[in-house]
């Protein structure tokens, strides 16, 4: 049982809570499962505590509704915002000191309806919690988990003077954590010899030995004139914290044909898909074969707890997705669930990889704007491995289970 729930239960009305402690304990039970964000919605009946955990939501707490507005008016003071409005989006940040250390908190305050009463309705406000937590975030490039090969062809890439390369995956899969790694990676190698600048939205984690600038729109800083200056600044490498318009690719395009090596993330379905992304940005085949020297592409799975996996048989559906040569000697494992993980049966999470290497054969196929699916049969006939075939290796040796792979990663991609 967390802090929070031991406290409500040792009270004789929940609703009289000393709310600056409550919200102190429910942070700390959040930070203490490993979470990386807090979800507070009010629910019919309840307020909804709930923490992500391993990128999927698990319930914390109820809260008596009437405590709804105590914990939102607490929170915003703490992110210095206005605790008296509610009725429009607030967006702020805190600090906290925790048993582990300092933590940063970004907060989130979003107005909802839920249901009406006697004809009046009920407004509420539904808050997220973002945490970042410096004390339990690594980045070592060689620490982050990522399969061998990948992880010597994104060292290899990062020593090539120019270009560009991209990372692509949805929302939560890693592509942050992965370039500040590839940075820090940098930094170390080249010590004070080298420049590194990054623009970003927001700058999540303050990396030593480089210059990071965050856009605010509100200054009419953005991506696009930020880069534009950045450019003078006498700049080896260049982050982009995300390319999402025209004009922003059209200048990190540029940049990395220029003499310099750029490192960005792009929404894309696939990592093929990110060639026909930029071509529907305006940007010219040409240049983008020129540019782009690599593609990597993320997913985050959950890996098995270790204390509690064991071996299973999945459904006889499921078990024709492994190939048929690696059923033999699969060690097929998944986690019955224990105190260590939260009864969730997972321990974690690693990474999935995709690494598309541009050479002569994918410019070619790009300059020719071949189709997504064209491009992809390609890239794997020069050596690449699919995401589902990454996520079968995880399974085969047990440190996932098949079911994890097939909600995480289409298997279209095989």
């Amino acid at each position: 049982m967390n802090r929070a729930t031991q406290y409500l239960d040792s009270l004789s009305d929940p609703a009289q809570a000393e709310i600056a402690q409550l919200v102190d304990m429910m942070i700390q039970d959040a930070i203490d499962a490993g979470s990386s964000d807090i979800h507070l919605e009010p629910w019919d009946t309840s307020l909804a505590v709930r923490v992500r955990l391993n990128g999927v939501l698990q319930e914390l707490l109820h809260l008596p509704l009437e405590l709804s507005e105590k914990l939102s008016g607490r929170l915003k003071v703490m992110a210095n915002l206005i605790s008296y409005e509610s009725d429009r989006p607030q967006e702020g940040h805190a600090q906290m000191d925790t048993t582990s250390g300092g933590v940063e908190l970004r907060m989130s305050f979003f107005p909802v309806v839920r249901g009406s009463l006697q004809g009046s309705v009920l407004r509420g406000e539904k808050i997220v919690i973002r945490i970042f937590d410096p004390n339990k975030r690594s980045f070592n490039l060689d620490d982050l988990g990522l399969e061998a090969d990948t992880l010597a062809s994104l060292k290899q890439l990062l020593s090539k003077p120019s270009g560009m390369i991209l990372l692509t995956g949805p929302t939560g899969s890693g592509k942050t954590t992965a370039i500040y790694a590839a940075l820090t990676h940098l930094a170390e190698k080249h010590g004070s010899t080298i420049s590194i600048s990054t623009v970003e939205d927001p700058v999540e984690y303050n990396l030593p030995m480089i210059s990071q600038a965050q856009i605010h729109h509100a200054k009419e800083f953005t991506y696009p004139v930020a880069l534009r200056s950045l450019m003078r600044q006498d700049p080896q490498v260049i982050m982009v914290g995300e390319i999402r318009d025209a004009e922003t690719a059209n200048i990190a395009v540029q940049a990395g044909l220029t003499g310099h090596l750029v490192i960005s993330t792009i929404h894309s379905s696939s990592t093929a898909g990110v060639f026909a992304r930029m071509i529907n940005m305006r940007i010219e085949p040409f240049l983008l074969a020129s540019s782009v020297i690599g593609v990597l592409g993320l997913r985050l799975i959950r890996t098995n707890c270790a204390s509690c996996a064991m071996p299973y048989q999945p459904e006889p559906g499921y078990m024709k997705l492994i190939p048929s040569d690696r059923v033999e000697d699969a060690s097929l494992r998944q986690g019955g669930g224990c105190e260590h993980c939260v009864m969730t049966g997972f321990g974690g999470r690693i990474s999935v990889t995709e690494m598309l290497e541009v050479d002569e054969a994918i410019r070619e196929a790009v300059m020719e704007k071949m189709p997504t699916r064209k491009l992809q049969e390609v890239a794997v006939k020069r050596g690449m491995r699919t995401l589902w075939q990454a996520g079968m290796d995880r399974v085969v040796k047990g440190e996932a289970p098949l079911e994890e792979i097939i909600r995480s990663i289409p298997n279209d991609q095989g």
